[in-house]
């Protein structure tokens, strides 16, 4: 340990007081100066080692104060990427920065930003939760950047398949998994495809709603649902539970799956929170994402 000046002074006493006690010990021989000796040398040791731990206190609450934390609100089917790999990779390149991360919904997230959840960067399943948000002045707009691009598949346990060998064959499921279309931005996009595909009103009375693609993809893999709409990454998270039957049909869905990313307007880490954001634009990122299923935005 590096010693202060305080330290030094200690252990400089301690030493004098040592030194004094061992003199008197060898002009006078006694027991009782050898005593006193023996004290003085404990209580300087006793005395060095307060300060030095005062020393390491002070220390470890400067580190502490230095130190940055900001929360990024994601959506779920971001999670692993995130947790596994992306928030390690940042943090070694940036060890004054601690990321913390909140996963759900989009629609969820958009919810309780605006609720007023301290997040300092969000990023959607879909553009339509980021576009409101800005749109009620809570993005910082010119940060906004639509990073990834998913794909939406229809998914049945592992080796029950039953029968379904296309998108449209979701109506032979007799139960059916899928994110609430309220919330849920796979769920949104499961709505459009399949009304645009006449499905929609054929399967309502078979339909489980879940409130996030987490609870979607888990009720397929448990079998706890014959086939859900989920996307392709959660999917290949899972591929030893669940198989994908096919990719929603080019044409059935507007617009692509994107998943857009930006700095919130009230963040109080602006610096910290432009990093991660230019972090996740990164070559390195990026090959990270693609590991896990996703393709560039742009």
């Amino acid at each position: 340990m590096k010693k202060t000046g305080k330290t030094w002074m200690v252990t400089a006493m301690a030493a004098a007081l040592t030194a004094g006690a061992l003199t008197g010990c060898g002009a006078g021989g006694s027991k009782a100066a050898e005593t006193t000796a023996a004290t003085a040398a404990e209580t300087a040791a006793a005395e060095t080692k307060a300060a030095e731990t005062a020393v390491a206190e002070t220390t470890a609450a400067e580190s502490t104060a230095d130190s940055t934390e900001i929360l990024v609100a994601a959506a779920a089917s971001l999670k692993n990427a995130y947790e596994e790999e992306l928030i390690p990779m940042f943090e070694t390149a940036h060890p004054g920065v601690t990321v913390k991360g909140t996963y759900d919904s989009s629609g969820k997230l958009q919810t309780q930003i605006e609720e007023g959840l301290d997040a300092d960067v969000f990023m959607s399943a879909a553009t339509k939760q980021m576009k409101a948000l800005d749109e009620g002045g809570m993005i910082a707009s010119d940060t906004i950047t639509d990073l990834l691009e998913n794909k939406i598949v229809l998914i049945v346990p592992t080796g029950n398949a039953d029968g379904l060998s296309s998108f449209e064959d979701i109506a032979k499921a007799d139960s059916i998994a899928l994110g609430d279309p309220e919330s849920v931005p796979a769920g949104q996009y499961a709505k459009e495809a399949l009304t645009n595909l006449g499905i929609w009103d054929q399967i309502q009375d078979k339909i489980s709603l879940g409130t996030n693609v987490t609870e979607v993809l888990n009720q397929v893999a448990a079998a706890s649902a014959d086939a859900g709409i989920v996307y392709a990454t959660d999917a290949a998270s899972m591929a030893d539970q669940v198989e994908v039957i096919a990719e929603a049909p080019e044409g059935s869905l507007e617009k692509k799956v994107i998943y857009p990313a930006a700095v919130l307007k009230k963040t109080t880490h602006e610096p910290e929170a432009q990093a991660f954001l230019e972090f996740l634009q990164s070559e390195e990122a990026m090959k990270v994402f693609e590991s896990y299923g996703f393709s560039a935005g742009k």
